[in-house]
């Protein structure tokens, strides 16, 4: 399945339904007077989350959207049919824009979370709506009204509480795939992770944390460059990011700063997003080496620090305990300052 996270498409509301101009002509109903109905309302444009899609696929190939008209009314008062809303299904974590103006007009995070994007025109009224002393055979009616049109930029972002940086190579692809029963495609060179991997990790007690490989990060890439242009978005929804250092790569220390540099450029609180420090491939380094980049990185920052090994599972344990410490501790802080919020 191809991975797309962003679409622009438009939707068009069906129109209300004209009202018309009717008389009444019953052979025991002298004077009857005006009968035209109202014309019925056009169907609205509504988004739906569903978690039976996991991409934007669909709006590449299918662009415009268009709601059903509102029928006229009709003779003996009689309202037209109103039109039914037209449904249309996106993944949950689907952001929606205005691609005119940029306004957010929603943010569609869980299964079943509804958005209109495009009212419905009401329809026109018939000519029984104009029957007055002054005028008791009103010939005029009115025309429905026009349905919204508008054009939505879809962005997608990964619901995913845990997210997997660093350079490409770095051993995200292999951590998830050892944590959780995805399966990425593993390679030893650059970029072959191409989208983004979601792999669901289990605690002990049986519930699972989603974990997110954000793929393609290099320098630059707020500014466009490699990959990371597309997916830094997917890193905004993450609770805690675990950043995963090549202790093989020429300069772990320069991979470890160009990371954090973007983080910081491309801003949305993402350098301030609660972090574990993991060097990776210990298996394949000196244990002095070892001891050498500990102290260095431990001078560097305070954040959490552990030394793993992805290919041995050395380490593992400790960072999933880690990792379950802070989504506990993050989840009582939540807590906290939603009842302080009710109170």
């Amino acid at each position: 399945m191809q991975f797309i996270d962003h679409a622009t498409i438009c939707v068009k509301a069906g129109d209300g339904g004209d009202g018309i101009v009717a008389f009444r002509r019953e052979k025991y109903v002298p004077a009857g007077g005006p009968s035209g109905g109202n014309g019925g309302r056009g169907g609205s444009v509504i988004l739906v989350a569903t978690e039976q899609l996991q991409t934007l696929l669909d709006f590449r190939y299918l662009r415009l959207f268009k709601a059903q008209d509102g029928e006229r009314g009709g003779p003996k008062g009689m309202t037209g049919a109103s039109a039914d809303d037209l449904i249309i299904q996106v993944p949950c974590g689907t952001t929606v824009y205005d691609a005119e103006t940029d306004e957010c007009l929603g943010d569609l995070t869980s299964a079943g979370q509804i958005l209109k994007v495009a009212q419905g025109g009401k329809g026109g009224l018939g000519n029984q709506h104009f029957l007055s002393n002054s005028n008791r055979a009103p010939e005029h009616a009115l025309p429905g009204l026009p349905g919204e049109e508008r054009q939505l930029r879809l962005e997608l972002k990964l619901l995913a509480e845990v997210g997997l940086i660093g350079l490409p190579n770095a051993g995200k692809s292999t951590l998830i795939s050892v944590l959780s029963a995805a399966k990425p495609k593993i390679a030893d060179y650059p970029f072959t992770t191409l989208v983004p991997n979601l792999g669901v990790v289990r605690r002990e007690t049986g519930d699972g944390t989603v974990f997110a490989d954000i793929p393609g990060l290099i320098e630059g890439a707020h500014r466009g460059a490699g990959l990371g242009h597309d997916f830094l978005r997917h890193i905004e929804r993450t609770r805690l990011l675990i950043h995963l250092v090549d202790l093989t790569a020429e300069d772990p220390i320069a991979d470890w700063r160009t990371i954090q540099a973007e983080l910081k450029a491309y801003g949305r609180g993402l350098s301030d997003r609660p972090q574990i420090l993991a060097l990776n491939k210990i298996d394949a380094v000196l244990d002095e080496d070892l001891s050498f980049w500990q102290a260095e990185f431990q001078a560097l920052t305070t954040v959490p620090l552990l030394c793993i090994s992805s290919a041995d599972r050395r380490g593992l344990e400790a960072l999933l305990r880690l990792v379950w410490q802070w989504l506990d501790e993050l989840d009582a802080a939540a807590e906290l300052s939603e009842t302080r919020v009710l109170n």
